[in-house]
């Protein structure tokens, strides 16, 4: 007997469109921040803060904005001037594990993760 399998949404709904970052090398934490800053924005608000932020990733985060942008555009044939970041989220990727070596032969492990991003776009409804 298998289980029931609960409504799963895949794929993107009629007025979105989505695109997504997958091993981005920086941590989770720190990429959260920067998607923190654009949930909910317009998307020429969010390519302005962007465009300026100090933090080395926001030009990664700026490109897949562009790009769900484009795929708006092109593939579902959305407005761009009425579209909204409705969710950005960040998920947990690989990690590489690396050794350091230390003073009488110990070692110290050094992680270096790496994240997902994934962004949608709908169009703000009047």
């Amino acid at each position: 007997m298998s289980k029931q399998k609960s409504e799963v949404r895949r794929g993107s709904g009629p007025k979105e469109a989505r695109a997504i970052l997958n091993r981005l090398r920086i941590s989770p934490i720190k990429l959260n921040y920067v998607a923190g800053l654009i949930r909910g924005m317009r998307v020429e608000r969010a390519l302005v803060q962007l465009a300026f932020s100090n933090k080395r990733i926001a030009g990664e985060v700026r490109k897949a904005v562009q790009s769900a942008i484009a795929n708006a555009e092109n593939n579902n044939n959305l407005n761009v001037d009425e579209l909204v970041i409705a969710e950005a989220w960040v998920g947990k990727g690989i990690v590489m594990k690396r050794m350091h070596t230390r003073a009488r032969g110990r070692g110290a492990r050094i992680l270096k993760p790496f994240s997902n991003l994934t962004i949608i776009l709908r169009e703000k409804g009047e």
